[in-house]
């Protein structure tokens, strides 16, 4: 078996590596804990780091959090440039640029880093170890396909979005919404591609440029927003444009960054149909589940972005829905949907830390335990990745809630970005993050479905929870406005986790659930520690808009509060964090 970073699923040499069960045999895990919560701490590792699974979780990790980094900067550049409702002429742009940013990145998220990924990579991987001639068949046709489907994609969308524009261009809003469509819908096809090339990588053990590339996105986006945007651009609208435009720009980068290294490693164009069909078929029995596994979720994002979209009332009328006989007011204000995408921004940095790294981590692992048919070991490992999830996520949670408004204040508050749109960014970072605990523990539930071959299960109860999501979205829009179609989110993931976990434990391993739950009283107890903490730093942190005290009333607080509850956790009993930190 094959984990998602491309690392093959064998031992390591030496007992580093065998399994779960055993924390101290988890140094993949340790690195990971030493790079984000304590990078003071590294210790030397030298046979370990040789492993290609700890070198890629090392190099893996290391660039995820810059890249999240870059990525917040890219959020604040961007609130300073185009605000969240706008003013003027400029009301309303965020929102549009928002939407035609997420077409692609739904696309990406199916065909670039989602379903295609999992499913072409084991074959990829074997092929590289038994025939590199046909390796580099199958990864020139799947390439091919790629490019003819995603070119006829995006050609029918741009028809779409002509006619969208021809028939409704005049309604406010559809044709600056269509327009920046228009533009930035190419970035499908480049970003698609170069998550394929990424997969190359991965098969090949070759961490460094897959780890660097998606920063290519963020470094130029900061230079269109910071150097070319507010010099040539006479507006808002035409600074979006410009934003558009750099980002397509960054999918060519993508794409073209990656080339010249593929070709030292072997991989040239040698297309031949006949020879890679057996692995196209491999790689198609997967495809479909989990497409529509993972089109679910965009499905909820996407559905959350178009309902706050268009009932967000416009500017200068009336305030009431006319297609509901103007009897119902509307329940959002413009602005709504750059609410969620600042709030879903910041709820993504620690979801992406703690719960993508610990999943991708704890794949092979899963993976060979079924492979085994080991199911004591596998409920066991899914147990103790549960645990590490919750242990780190829940805090992460309660943190973001209690800092929300400080937080959001320093990142966006300048520019077009006024202080009324720092509390309704606040308002949806809040109720993101009380899900935070849920995105991160699905990650890890999926993955062990997946360890089983049961893509299925999570993609039937997703689909369920596409109806939830939808009758939460009408039924909380009216009385929380935006923060009632985040707050909808979060309880959509919460009953999908209760849900999966419950179905995983009876039907495909049992779980410790004692041990879960004594784990959940001891982060409940050191969270609510916490809390206190937080509120206590807050009352005595300065409150004044320089950059030097907003700094203070947001780090002094995050750095009470995680040393408190790593504390308050340990002396509890707690040896999670002590499991990341020291291996044992």
């Amino acid at each position: 078996m094959y984990g998602i970073i491309g690392v093959p699923d064998v031992a390591c040499q030496g007992g580093v590596l065998h399994g779960l069960s055993r924390p101290a045999q988890v140094p993949g895990l340790n690195v990971l804990f030493h790079l984000f919560l304590f990078p003071f701490t590294i210790a030397p590792m030298k046979r370990a780091a040789r492993h290609p699974l700890i070198l890629g979780a090392r190099i893996t990790s290391l660039g995820t959090l810059a890249s999240r980094v870059l990525g917040l900067l890219r959020e604040s550049a961007t609130a300073s440039l185009l605000g969240l409702a706008g003013v003027g002429a400029g009301r309303g742009v965020m929102d549009a640029f928002v939407i035609a940013f997420r077409i692609p990145n739904l696309f990406r998220r199916l065909f670039g880093e989602g379903a295609l990924t999992a499913s072409y990579l084991p074959v990829l991987s074997s092929h590289l170890e038994t025939d590199r001639q046909a390796a580099r068949q199958l990864a020139s046709v799947v390439v091919t396909l790629l490019i003819v489907l995603l070119t006829g994609l995006v050609a029918l969308g741009e028809l779409i979005i002509g006619l969208i524009w021809l028939f409704w261009g005049d309604v406010p809003g559809v044709g600056l919404l269509m327009g920046l469509s228009a533009v930035m819908l190419p970035y499908l096809l480049f970003i698609c591609v170069a998550a394929q090339l990424t997969t190359m990588y991965h098969a090949s053990l070759h961490f460094t440029i897959p780890a660097l590339t998606p920063m290519v996105l963020n470094i130029v986006w900061l230079a269109a927003a910071w150097g070319v945007a507010p010099r040539y651009a006479p507006n808002q609208v035409a600074q979006a444009y410009v934003l558009a435009v750099g980002v397509v720009v960054a999918g060519i980068l993508q794409v073209a960054v990656q080339l010249p290294m593929l070709r030292r490693l072997g991989f040239h164009f040698d297309y031949n149909w006949s020879a890679a069909r057996a692995g196209l078929r491999r790689i198609g029995r997967n495809l479909t589940p989990m497409i529509v596994g993972l089109a679910v979720t965009q499905i909820n994002t996407f559905n959350d972005s178009l309902i706050a979209w268009g009932l967000a009332a416009p500017s200068g009328g009336s305030g009431m829905i006319p297609w509901l006989g103007n009897a119902i007011r509307y329940p959002l204000e413009q602005g709504a949907v750059a609410a969620l995408y600042y709030g879903e921004r910041l709820a993504e940095f620690p979801v992406g830390i703690l719960g993508t790294t610990l999943a991708v981590v704890i794949f092979p692992l899963l993976s060979r335990h079924a492979a085994r048919g080991d199911h004591r070991r596998l409920g066991e490992d899914m147990t103790l990745g549960l645990r590490l999830a919750l242990c780190l996520s829940v805090p992460a949670g309660v943190g973001l809630i209690l800092m929300a408004q400080p937080v959001a204040r320093l990142l966006f508050e300048r520019g077009q970005f006024m202080p009324e749109d720092t509390l309704r960014a606040a308002g949806t970072i809040t109720c993101y993050a009380t899900g935070i605990w849920a995105y991160c523990a699905t990650q890890v539930v999926v993955r062990g479905f997946y360890a089983m071959n049961d893509a299925a299960t999570p993609v039937r109860v997703a689909a369920w929870m596409v109806g939830l999501n939808l009758l939460l979205n009408f039924t909380l829009i009216w009385p929380m406005a935006e923060g009632g179609l985040a707050t909808s989110t979060s309880i959509a993931a919460t009953v999908q986790v209760l849900v999966l976990t419950a179905i995983f434990s009876r039907r495909r391993a049992s779980l410790g659930w004692r041990s879960l739950a004594v784990m959940a009283a001891r982060t409940i107890a050191a969270s609510a520690v916490m809390t206190g903490v937080v509120l206590i730093s807050l009352q005595w942190t300065p409150t004044d808009i320089e950059l030097t005290s907003q700094l203070i009333r947001v780090f002094v607080p995050i750095a009470l509060g995680g040393t408190v509850y790593c504390l308050t956790y340990r002396l509890l009993g707690g040896r999670e964090l002590g499991m990341l930190l020291k291996g044992k």
